[in-house]
């Protein structure tokens, strides 16, 4: 993730860029609104970090600016300023979050992984499949299956190129059916093209070639 941090407190900035450093960000710091600006020009950012006393321009000034430009970059402010009204008008400008100074840094690389936390997603084909939210896309478009089929799916993708057993498949059936199972696989087969190779007598593999 790539930040821009602004902050007219030189010494608060390197260390608060060097922390988030560690923590694997690629930061840069902007000490006035002129460089912020700038560097939003030069470069493009998945987040931006904004305090709101400055000299110059505020960092309200900065964000409304940026959103005239349709920069829709997600914004975390952070200040000394602890009145409800001053923290009121940072959401509605458009922030996501603030922080109220002093913070431990480490509060706000939580809060920042903990906001712009990626999706697992498992990739087959055409297909993108995440698991934690349990939904599924075929060519971008999400594609609902029935309970069984998902289940089925779910096991077949999570052991891809290896032999799942008809009895571990079976478990998915309220009542064990191997002709049941059969008709399961080549619906899900021939509704999502999977490459389902049928193992006689001993269950089937999802290949990705």
């Amino acid at each position: 993730m790539k930040i821009l941090l602004l902050e007219d407190d030189t010494l608060l900035a390197q260390s608060l860029a060097e922390y988030l450093e560690l923590e694997g960000f690629e930061v840069d710091i902007a000490y006035n609104a002129n460089e912020a600006y700038e560097l939003t020009f030069q470069n493009s950012y998945d987040l931006y970090i904004f305090d709101i006393n400055l000299l110059g321009e505020s960092g309200f000034d900065v964000l409304k600016n940026l959103k005239k430009a349709d920069d829709t970059t997600p914004t975390i402010y952070i200040s000394a300023l602890v009145d409800t009204p001053t923290i009121s008008q940072a959401f509605d400008i458009g922030a996501v979050d603030y922080i109220k100074k002093p913070f431990d840094p480490e509060e706000l690389v939580i809060r920042i992984k903990s906001r712009f936390k990626k999706d697992k997603v498992v990739r087959y084909k055409d297909i993108e499949y995440y698991p934690d939210k349990k939904l599924l896309y075929k060519n971008k478009k999400p594609l609902a299956l029935s309970n069984l089929q998902h289940k089925l799916f779910e096991r077949l993708l999570s052991k891809k190129n290896s032999l799942v057993s008809i009895e571990e498949l079976l478990e998915f059936f309220d009542t064990p059916n191997v002709n049941a199972l059969r008709v399961a696989i080549n619906k899900l087969k021939k509704s999502l093209d999977l490459d389902i190779k049928n193992v006689r007598a001993q269950g089937y593999i999802l290949e990705e070639l």
